[in-house]
């Protein structure tokens, strides 16, 4: 240990700090140094022994001292008599025996109950039951108790006159039984030592002067560096790390995602939550009896309950696409379209209705489109399900558009986001045919991140649209989980402050 430059780098108040405890025999609390060094607060001694035991100058030995404090109802024993105290004295006035009925005449329910327990407990009446009636006889024990003040009222009358004095918990262990009469709060003590490197700096001559520990304009323009010391600074000194706002990383994987759909040429559309089957169902040629329409999987709102269909002749449409198939060679579902189901209003279960109402609303080719947003369905939440995640959306809708596109606009995106093994594996989706699931390799093994495949001919034609339409739907928070190393769904959303302060906001790519 350097102690000439341990010398070198001390703070006034470290210099202050020794020079009051060497004035003390060498130890001392921070309230012994607060009155004796000339500190103003307590945090400047708090903060110099900190930086001293660090520097293995002085050590801080902690202690902990109960103290005790009179509660509510013992305020109100002292102002009124303790319950049993009061008892005892009813009784005494009725000759030395009463029955309880008389006493709970002049005792409430409360005052009743803790004076019977403890007029026992302290033997000072013998009960008896005489009959149907119960009888309390003063013992000699308690015609004396009523004659001087008894140990617990005069230890709950010490500690009402000195709050927070210490007292022994065997001779308190009474009152600590009862409710509210006594409360007691721990209370930390110091006593700062010097230790023998502590003692060697001061042989070393320890000088207290003033000190500039930061230059500023104004010691600068006065000129007050000329005449006074400035402090060293140790510039391997412990510093904490500092954590500044950021976005949170699922908001940063989002905008990740977004600037790759913007850059290979996609246009992002936004939706409401709330929406009617017969926008985020019927036209996607989702039956009315499938069971993701089901109570169990889908949030239905009460009010309202229904939304009104604008477009009367576009849902006959799709009522005739249900019901037989309609203009295309489909030969539909096979029951009658319910319009009442049609307008049932609900949180949207995917954002693929997005895309359809954009595709409504421009028919022509090109487009290329891409949604992020919230949706909602009754999953039992585990690791892997929510009832509330984010989807991303996207279709490409050009003339002479294919499958083998498809798997290369997914292949292109998940390149982007750093997986190089994907493949895909056929699927079945009411509103796609044909239809696949996407698959990466991570850790070793294949995770399924969402559906894709070319909308049905059920979905486009109604539109007016002849040409194929490329669309998927991927899960956000999976691809969280992968990017940031997660194996809980959930801890995406716990607000778990270490793990957000250090989780980067660029990540090294190998």
């Amino acid at each position: 240990m350097d102690l000439d430059k341990i010398l070198l780098e001390l703070s006034s108040y470290e210099k202050k700090l020794l020079l009051t405890l060497d004035e003390l025999g060498g130890s001392g609390s921070p309230e012994e140094i607060l009155a004796k060094g000339g500190f103003k607060k307590l945090v400047e001694i708090m903060n110099a022994s900190s930086w001293l035991r660090s520097k293995k100058l002085v050590e801080i030995k902690e202690d902990i001292k109960v103290k005790y404090y009179v509660d509510v109802e013992g305020e109100k024993f002292l102002k009124e008599g303790f319950p049993e105290k009061k008892a005892l004295g009813f009784i005494i006035k009725q000759g030395g025996t009463t029955s309880l009925r008389d006493l709970g005449s002049v005792l409430d329910k409360n005052e009743l109950t803790i004076a019977m327990g403890w007029l026992k407990r302290k033997r000072w009446v013998d009960i008896k039951k005489e009959g149907k009636e119960i009888f309390l006889y003063v013992t000699d024990e308690g015609r004396r108790a009523l004659e001087s003040e008894t140990w617990d009222e005069k230890i709950l009358r010490t500690i009402q006159q000195k709050p927070g004095v210490e007292v022994e918990k065997e001779k308190i262990k009474d009152l600590l039984s009862r409710k509210k009469v006594i409360k007691e709060k721990e209370v930390v003590t110091s006593i700062i030592f010097l230790n023998d490197n502590g003692r060697k700096i001061l042989e070393k001559g320890l000088e207290f002067k003033e000190e500039i520990s930061q230059i500023t304009p104004s010691v600068i323009k006065k000129g007050e560096w000329k005449n006074k010391v400035i402090r060293p600074y140790d510039i391997y000194a412990f510093s904490p790390a500092k954590h500044g706002g950021k976005p949170h990383p699922l908001m940063i994987l989002i905008n990740q995602i977004r600037q790759i759909f913007l850059e290979m040429g996609f246009e992002e559309i936004e939706g409401d939550f709330v929406e009617s089957c017969f926008w985020c169902m019927d036209v996607l040629f989702i039956p009315q009896d499938h069971p993701a329409r089901d109570m169990q999987d889908t949030f239905y709102c009460k009010n309202p309950s229904r939304l009104k269909i604008e477009d009367e002749n576009f849902l006959k449409k799709i009522a005739e696409i249900h019901e037989n198939g309609g203009m295309t060679s489909s030969e539909g579902w096979g029951y009658k379209f319910s319009v009442d189901e049609s307008k049932k209003t609900i949180l949207r279960t995917h954002t693929t209705v997005n895309t359809i109402r954009y595709l409504y609303k421009n028919p022509l080719p090109p487009s290329k489109v891409f949604s992020i947003g919230r949706v909602f369905r009754k999953e039992n939440i585990d690791a892997t399900h929510l009832p509330e995640f984010y989807q991303i959306e996207g279709i490409i809708h050009e003339e002479n558009t294919n499958f083998r596109q498809l798997i290369g606009v997914l292949k292109e995106f998940y390149r982007r986001m750093g997986f190089e093994k994907i493949r895909f594996r056929p699927a079945y989706f009411p509103y796609t045919e044909p239809s696949m699931e996407v698959e990466v390799l991570w850790d070793g093994s294949w995770m399924e991140l969402g559906g894709s495949g070319i909308f049905r001919p059920e979905v486009t034609e109604p539109i007016g649209i002849k040409n194929p339409v490329l669309a998927w739907g991927l899960g956000l928070e999976r691809l969280a989980m992968l990017k940031l190393g997660l194996t809980d769904m959930r801890n995406v959303y716990i607000s778990d402050l270490g793990w957000l302060k250090n989780n980067p906001l660029i990540k090294k790519v190998d």
